[in-house]
């Protein structure tokens, strides 16, 4: 296995149900409902990415593969940029800042870095 990538999705993990809980719980009454949506799609693709990164962790023991390190980087990578980017543009919204609005590019490159790790991972499981 590869620890790394396991303790990265445990954390991730934990995040996404907290983030989770505060969208659910507390976002509603700070920002309209578009933007909870917004905020709820980098909760679901986190999750989403988690459970990939775990999978990455647990595959590594029986395919020790360079393209599975670089799935498992990417996921990573990815949660940042394109969960993270919505979390950001979400905070910008629900104090009013009306700079840095530019972060939404981000959000794509992060989905074309989640691309490239599904890529790396059936690469992975081809090449066994």
């Amino acid at each position: 296995m590869h620890k790394g990538f396991l303790v990265w999705a445990a954390a991730l993990g934990a995040l996404a149900v907290i983030l989770g809980a505060f969208g659910a719980h507390k976002l509603k009454e700070l920002v309209p409902p578009e933007t909870v949506s917004t905020f709820q799609t980098g909760v679901t693709y986190q999750f989403y990415h988690v459970f990939a990164l775990l999978a990455v962790g647990i595959l590594y023991a029986h395919i020790p593969a360079p393209q599975l390190i670089w799935a498992g980087r990417c996921f990573i990578i990815g949660i940042i940029l394109f969960s993270g980017s919505l979390y950001l543009l979400t905070a910008l919204k629900m104090t009013n800042n009306v700079g840095l609005r530019g972060v939404g590019i981000i959000t794509p490159i992060g989905g074309l870095v989640f691309i490239v790790g599904w890529i790396s991972l059936l690469l992975a499981v081809l090449k066994k």
